[in-house]
């Protein structure tokens, strides 16, 4: 009898630990206690000792290690890949076409910022997405002292709604799990999904606006002139020929000014062209530049993504033979090569430790058994009464288990018992499986995404900073998704 308790209270502290696990790790990094590659791997170490399986700490970290390997190795290839592609001004065109549209509107450039996450998230890849987008945004954002955070989460949250794209992931992985045909899951989901991304341009519109009111709207020439002021006020304040306590007034009365200008109002275009030629990632004159072979790489690069979307090698090493190429073709002598590659040395490095250090936290949850029985518990928990409607339920609780777990985890692990919960109560798997696509807008900031890293890296963010102001909004648009599928009567 003893013996019998025993089993049954050992997968009930393994639930309860694993969501103490995952709360701590949020606490910790939301209050920038520690930072999130130390919490990544001391707090399940220390979690996997109170399981009492500190033994297998080595065992649990190797396979966690062996299973983001090559993800890792994707990303860094992908960022060496990227960066020489922006180096050489292969996306210069798309960058002048944003910035002619923003205008230096705070609005329009977060608008901005969603519409070109979800054109670039069409090759189905969130780490290419995030560092295409932003490499783009980052210095319009640091120049007009927009809030980072912003463009993280709307980013974030048009890239998880692109996310579902047959070729993406969850969507396959939803159809593989239930063997089902992915079309059959993805294209009645499109009417609920345009509804979402939607949502998530109406979402970066207020956003926008808000940054609008907090900083007023400048021409790209008045933010430079302020710098220039700043500078020169910071220059003097080093010799000692006087004091900086004028910066922040100058500051604010640009601002002022700024506020009172219609966007409509700017320059004229080729004004805004040469003033968007003085970002740093526009420089016509930086030395890195191929204009030559343009179009080679714009063709290398379309069949990298081709190569991608078909399946044709594993996407580490299209990567790797990507980025190998283009440093060859680019950059013929070795020392240009070596300089490229020690000018992204800093997001290679930031990412793939990351991502290594993730591999210990998912090791833990997966080697432990923590993750499978909070999945079961959750289960578990739902009422008789909700079998018939267990398609709000999966959509439901797609947000907190997609967050907590992996993609694999969820689609191979919770989704087909909840499609057998359903199937008892006349639920098809068709509806399940497309309820459980609600929740990639919110996953795609989840600390167990490598890809969110390469986002907050690049970015200059805290990963709690991006936590904090994006799993709201996040959630919110997964919510507008699944009322919107249940409207259309697809879920």
């Amino acid at each position: 009898m003893g013996r019998s308790r025993a089993n049954v209270r050992y997968p009930l502290m393994l639930t309860i630990l694993g969501f103490a696990m995952i709360a701590t790790f949020l606490v910790l990094i939301m209050m920038k206690k520690m930072s999130p590659i130390a919490a990544l791997v001391l707090i399940p170490a220390l979690f996997c000792v109170f399981v009492g399986k500190g033994a297998k700490l080595g065992d649990y970290v190797l396979d966690g290690v062996t299973d983001l390997a090559p993800t890792a190795a994707m990303l860094m290839f992908a960022i060496v890949y990227f960066g020489v592609m922006i180096d050489v001004g292969l996306f210069d065109p798309i960058v002048r076409g944003i910035l002619k549209f923003a205008k230096a509107d705070p609005m329009r450039i977060v608008v901005g910022t969603a519409i070109l996450a979800a054109i670039v998230s069409l090759d189905g890849d969130g780490s290419t997405t995030f560092m295409i987008t932003v490499s783009a945004m980052y210095p319009l954002y640091k120049r007009l002292k927009m809030s980072l955070v912003v463009m993280t989460g709307v980013a974030a949250m048009a890239n998880g709604v692109m996310n579902t794209l047959p070729w993406g992931g969850p969507t396959a992985r939803a159809a593989t799990a239930l063997k089902l045909d992915a079309s059959d899951i993805f294209v009645p989901m499109i009417p609920a999904l345009a509804v979402g991304l939607v949502a998530v341009f109406v979402l970066s519109y207020f956003l926008g606006l808000r940054e609008r009111k907090r900083l007023g709207v400048l021409t790209l020439d008045q933010v430079l002139v302020e710098e220039k002021a700043e500078e020169k006020e910071a220059e003097t304040v080093l010799v000692g020929a006087g004091s900086g306590s004028g910066a922040s007034g100058t500051g604010k009365a640009t601002g002022g000014a700024g506020s009172g200008t219609d966007a409509e109002d700017d320059d004229e275009e080729g004004d805004e062209e040469g003033d968007a030629e003085r970002f740093q990632v526009l420089d016509p004159n930086r030395p890195t530049l191929r204009p030559k072979l343009y179009w080679f790489n714009a063709l290398l690069t379309g069949a990298l993504l081709t190569a991608m979307i078909m399946e044709w090698l594993p996407i580490p090493v299209l990567f790797l033979l990507g980025a190998a190429l283009a440093l060859t073709v680019n950059f013929p002598h070795i020392p240009d090569q070596k300089a490229r590659l020690a000018a992204h040395a800093d997001n290679v490095l930031n990412v793939s430790g990351m991502v290594f250090a993730a591999a210990v936290f998912t090791g833990v949850l997966q080697g432990t058994g923590m993750v499978d029985h909070m999945a079961k518990w959750m289960v578990d928990v739902i009422p008789e009464g909700m079998g018939p409607h267990m398609a709000l339920v999966t959509g439901v609780l797609s947000l907190p288990l997609t967050y907590f777990m992996s993609n694999d985890g969820f689609y191979f692990g919770v989704l087909p018992v909840l499609a057998e919960a359903g199937a008892a109560h006349g639920v098809t798997p068709l509806e399940m499986a497309r309820a459980s696509l609600v929740g990639q807008p919110l996953h795609m900031s989840s600390p167990l995404v490598p890809a969110v890293y390469v986002l907050v890296g690049m970015a200059k963010v805290e990963f709690g900073d991006h936590t904090k102001f994006v799993v709201k909004w996040a959630a919110l648009t997964c919510l507008i998704i699944l009322a919107a599928g249940i409207l259309f009567g697809i879920i």
